[in-house]
């Protein structure tokens, strides 16, 4: 039984974290066409790389919070806080930056979001080092959203 709970446990974190962003996504589409005209930095990828990464990510992070979820730690309830608000400034930021277009205030919504997921990689890695570390290609990837989204400001406004 403990462990169809643990595959059930990990099955629902990939599953919420991954429907977090279908439905952001969703929520943005619309935005997202407008975005295509823009002007947009050297190091920019095709829209298609946006959707594979953004769906690695997700999964790793819906691993990493089943990891911290199970452990028995005392670390468990202040790294599990920190991973549904950093996931709520995560849907955020698509609506931020493509539906209203609020390119500056997408970025500095994006540079708390990246110190969230800073503060949840070490508090993570207090409760399981492996969820902690399963989530720095996010914390990668953010800073490279980061440029992206700063030099899309400078270049469209």
């Amino acid at each position: 039984m403990r462990k169809c709970k643990t595959v059930q446990t990990y099955a629902a974190f990939i599953l919420s974290a991954l429907l977090v962003g279908a439905l952001s996504g969703y929520l943005s589409s619309g935005g997202m066409a407008a975005y295509e005209s823009l002007m947009k930095p050297p190091l920019s990828p095709p829209g298609w790389v946006f959707i594979v990464a953004w769906t690695l990510l997700y999964i790793l992070m819906g691993v990493g919070a089943a990891m911290v979820y199970l452990a028995d730690s005392s670390g468990t309830k202040g790294a599990m806080w920190l991973y549904v608000v950093q996931l709520f400034f995560n849907f955020m930021w698509s609506i931020i930056f493509f539906n209203l277009e609020w390119r500056f205030v997408a970025l500095i919504w994006l540079l708390v979001l990246w110190v969230l997921v800073a503060m949840m990689i070490r508090s993570f890695s207090a409760v399981d080092k492996m969820a902690g570390r399963l989530q720095i290609p996010y914390l990668i990837w953010l800073t490279f959203a980061a440029y992206l989204n700063f030099a899309t400001f400078l270049l469209n406004r």
